[in-house]
């Protein structure tokens, strides 16, 4: 990939000259080109098809402290698009062979692996990261990480975000000969949630042919995962990034398929469906990618205007490219101030959970609790569940060092149309009697 002269050519270009359209605090000279390598951390959340562009791309853009997360190890389907992988790779974790590969190839880079669930980490990890750059595959992920991204955002008393509260974030998406990229600035721009209906429903089957004429793969392996898996699981939930739980649908899918003599069954296909995953392309990845950053570039330097804020690339016929400015939704529930709730000083916070349940925006079910870094109440790991366990009996307004209003975060199950989907919200919580109130608000008013 050359030496670190050939490498920082077209960099400098961008970092050494003012220009017509850099941000206001750009200021060109190869002290920024130096502090971008020694100070700036990026997060790349997700190491396949084009989580794998975007950590070369990035290394070769200047950026020299990288971090990489995905839970995943590598399959013989992945290496004809993932070519950070070579076939003595397979079963080992995306996440580690891909950051060895990149810091083999492009001298002065450090990344740091990490072979988890995104969910693992605590929010202080999250929280050293300068900018955030997504390479992921599923609606899931990029919701709960735009939800901890947004969960760093502060307001002031008049409703505005404090900028130095902000964490950017970059998606990039990609779907056969298609993709997209994204800037999400907190507070600024429009967040995931802002823009869901973005993305297309999934494809459902009526029940009725998955459990009496099934014709198709497809059919057998949602019969396998919306109707067997409940038939032999009772009250166990599936989960989809365990892979003893994917095998066991592949094999009851390949059963029946092999019964109705229906053939194409495979564990891939069995991911497929099951995840909504569309087989990816490595062009449109290089192209997505080198979009993803050069946007990040831009917000760690400032020698650009970012992009405002949607880009979409169409390959199928030709080439189509345009970028559309989405406006955010200003009362979204996980980038905006924060919904209020308004309660006694009385109420537990075992009743205040029990609240979250019944509100109807909120609908958020099995909840943890945080206040200003502090686990008020956890549901999971077992051990935090024990030791917050008391905390239940206590006044909210006691464990919140009997304030009268402040934000806390709460995580856990929410309904979003109709479906269950792991949710991270900001609220902000009014203790009645105690300060001065806030009138012509959403309220939900506990006893």
């Amino acid at each position: 990939m050359g030496d670190s002269t050939s490498r920082s050519r077209d960099l400098d270009k961008l970092l050494l000259r003012p220009g017509n359209l850099v941000g206001p605090s750009f200021e060109p000279g190869p002290e920024l080109r130096d502090d971008l390598g020694e100070y700036a951390r990026v997060l790349v959340v997700g190491a396949g098809g084009l989580g794998c562009e975007l950590l070369k791309d990035l290394a070769l853009s200047g950026f020299k402290n990288l971090d990489v997360i995905d839970m995943d190890r590598i399959e013989v389907t992945n290496l004809n698009r993932q070519f950070l992988f070579r076939l003595e790779d397979v079963g080992k974790p995306k996440s580690e062979v891909a950051a060895k590969r990149v810091m083999e190839r492009v001298s002065g880079v450090n990344i740091v692996p990490h072979f988890c669930r995104i969910e693992d980490k605590e929010l202080d990890f999250y929280s050293d990261f300068n900018i955030i750059v997504l390479g992921l595959d599923s609606i899931e992920a990029r919701s709960y990480i735009n939800a901890v991204a947004c969960s760093f955002l502060e307001y002031d008393g008049d409703d505005n975000p404090k900028e130095e509260t902000m964490k950017p974030m970059v998606d990039g998406g990609t779907e056969g000969f298609q993709g997209h990229a994204r800037v999400i600035l907190p507070g600024l721009t429009p967040c995931f949630e802002c823009t869901i209906w973005l993305f297309p429903p999934q494809v459902k089957f009526p029940l009725c042919t998955l459990a009496e004429t099934p014709r198709t793969a497809a059919h057998c392996i949602e019969y396998a995962h919306l109707i067997k898996w409940d038939e032999v699981h009772r009250g166990k939930a599936f989960d989809p990034d365990d892979p003893e739980h994917m095998q066991w649908i592949y094999r009851e899918a390949d059963k029946r398929a092999k019964l109705f003599g229906i053939p194409g069954v495979t564990y891939s296909l069995t991911q497929g469906v099951v995840k909504n995953i569309i087989p990816a392309i490595a062009s449109t990845n290089a192209i997505i990618s080198a979009a993803c950053a050069l946007e990040t570039l831009k917000i760690a330097s400032g020698c650009s205007k970012t992009l405002s804020n949607y880009l979409t690339y169409n390959g199928v016929e030709g080439v189509h490219i345009e970028a559309t400015e989405f406006m955010r939704d200003k009362d979204c529930l996980v980038c905006g101030p924060g919904v209020l709730i308004e309660i006694d000083t009385t109420v537990t916070l075992q009743k205040f959970i029990e609240i979250l349940k019944e509100h109807p925006k909120l609908l958020l079910s099995k909840a943890s609790v945080t206040h200003r870094g502090k686990n008020l109440y956890m549901q999971a790991p077992p051990v935090l569940e024990e030791m917050t366990r008391s905390n239940l009996s206590m006044p909210l307004f006691d464990l919140m060092g009997k304030i009268s209003r402040d934000t806390i975060h709460v995580a856990g199950m929410s309904s979003i149309n109709n479906m269950k989907a792991s949710s991270m919200m900001k609220l902000r919580v009014d203790f009645k009697g105690v300060g001065e109130g806030v009138a012509e608000m959403d309220m939900a008013v506990g006893a």
